[in-house]
């Protein structure tokens, strides 16, 4: 069969990669896809959100089964483009993708469902959320309601902060129309645990946990990045953490969705705080995490193919999710001065070191061609080097290892992923 990826970060290159493990597969093209994934795939050059475009591609390859990687397409409705021109294709419809497009949606959808989160109030008005924080409790959070790739929530630790946060969002609308409504949130404190998932409407079968690190500098220090590297599992996410979620949180969100009339396909990202009081949602995302998909699918057994046709035929109660026994740690090598100002178009030099080696894996997030055909930089997270191991640090100092066969001007990356391993330990 013929598959079409939309995208061309990471999470892609680790989607192209695990498709063609698939022995159902013998095409796979990638919109618009990078450098990496021209290795495994024929890359595409049609923007993501081009959606007629890549329809009419699809249409015209006889593509069998397009998966949608991003998050922006997703929430745009590309999906609904994509089936009423009678196509398949892996991804939530764009009223279901709303879970992680509206944060006012989401935070309302688990109020009213009891589905545990932090308490919350949404503004519309600058005027009225300033008037909010005048009686606030310190710190506090201030979330875009729209997608800010990632980056548009803010963590204020004083009054005078959260008022400058305002207007960062609402007033000289730093994310676009992202802070055109904002939410305002409870700062919860515990540890921060993603969970990936696969959902046919009614199903919902969990895959492993893993761990982000988001600040852009060690010590999580700096500022929000869309990822900095991961880890998977997480040593946090017991079997007790495991039954709540799965009692109160993973089934109530599907179940929740599917009675607003949202019936969600696809991939539901949950990502957890376990408070004192419990696990909270976080966050929802309507796809695979960047770079959770990188450590995620290398431990996944199943052929993915067949997990995502279930998805989509609402037959996944008969696929029997499976995972190998062992760990996977990927860190980000990025351009130094990421997420801010960075240069771009250093040629990349080792890649030829991961060739033929088990378990290790280097992910193409900010790649591409250069007019000589050298591969060069061409953003602010450049690749994700990514080891598999028999336990959590094994897999991480076979990253970090990894880090040393791959070059390019003004890499940089952060030297402490995975430090909650050691402090599972303690």
């Amino acid at each position: 069969m013929k598959v079409l990826v939309v995208g061309g970060g990471g999470r892609e290159h680790a989607l192209c990669w695990k498709i063609a493990q698939s022995s159902r597969v013998d095409k796979i093209y990638c919109a618009p896809g990078n450098a990496g994934i021209a290795q495994i795939a024929e890359c595409v050059d049609i923007p993501a959100m081009a959606f007629n475009e890549l329809a009419a591609f699809a249409k015209e390859k006889e593509i069998d089964l397009t998966v949608v990687g991003m998050d922006d397409p997703l929430v745009g409705g590309i999906v609904d483009v994509f089936e009423a021109a009678g196509l398949r294709v892996f991804g939530p419809r764009k009223n279901a993708a709303i879970l992680e497009g509206s944060k006012a949606f989401s935070k309302n959808l688990m109020k009213k469902y009891n589905i545990p989160t932090a308490a919350y109030e949404t503004f519309q008005s600058p005027d009225e959320a300033k008037a909010y924080l005048e009686g606030a409790k310190y710190p506090i959070v201030l979330k875009a309601d729209g997608l800010a790739l990632g980056k548009g929530v803010l963590i204020c630790a004083s009054k005078e902060e959260a008022l400058a946060g305002v207007d960062e969002l609402m007033t000289d609308k730093k994310f676009g129309d992202a802070g055109n409504t904002i939410v305002i949130e409870e700062f919860m404190t515990g540890r921060e645990v993603s969970v990936l998932s696969f959902v046919d409407g009614s199903t919902i079968k969990i895959m492993s946990s893993a761990q982000d690190h988001k600040r852009a500098k060690d010590g999580d220090e700096g500022l929000n990045t869309g990822g900095m590297g991961n880890f998977s599992p997480s040593p946090f996410y017991t079997e007790q953490v495991d039954a709540f979620c799965r009692e109160h949180i993973y089934q109530a969100t599907v179940d929740a969705m599917k009675a607003e009339g949202r019936p969600f396909k696809g991939v539901i990202f949950f990502g957890l705080m376990l408070t004192q009081d419990g696990p909270k949602v976080l966050e929802y995302n309507a796809r695979f995490g960047d770079p959770e998909a990188q450590v995620v699918l290398p431990r996944m057994k199943n052929d993915i193919v067949d997990v995502f046709e279930a998805c989509i035929d609402g037959t996944l109660d008969r696929i029997d999710l499976r995972f190998e026994d062992n760990a996977c740690v990927c860190v980000v090598l990025a351009s130094d001065g990421y997420p801010l100002a960075y240069e771009k178009g250093f040629e990349i030099k080792g890649m030829e070191n991961f060739e033929g080696k088990d378990g290790y894996y280097l992910f193409h997030a900010g790649s591409k061609f250069d007019s000589n055909g050298r591969v060069v930089t061409s953003g602010g997270r450049v690749l994700g080097v990514t080891a598999l191991g028999s336990n959590l640090k094994e897999a991480r100092a076979n990253a970090y290892a990894a880090t040393e066969w791959v070059d390019f001007g003004n890499k940089y990356m952060r030297h402490d992923i995975g430090k909650a391993i050691d402090e599972a330990d303690a």
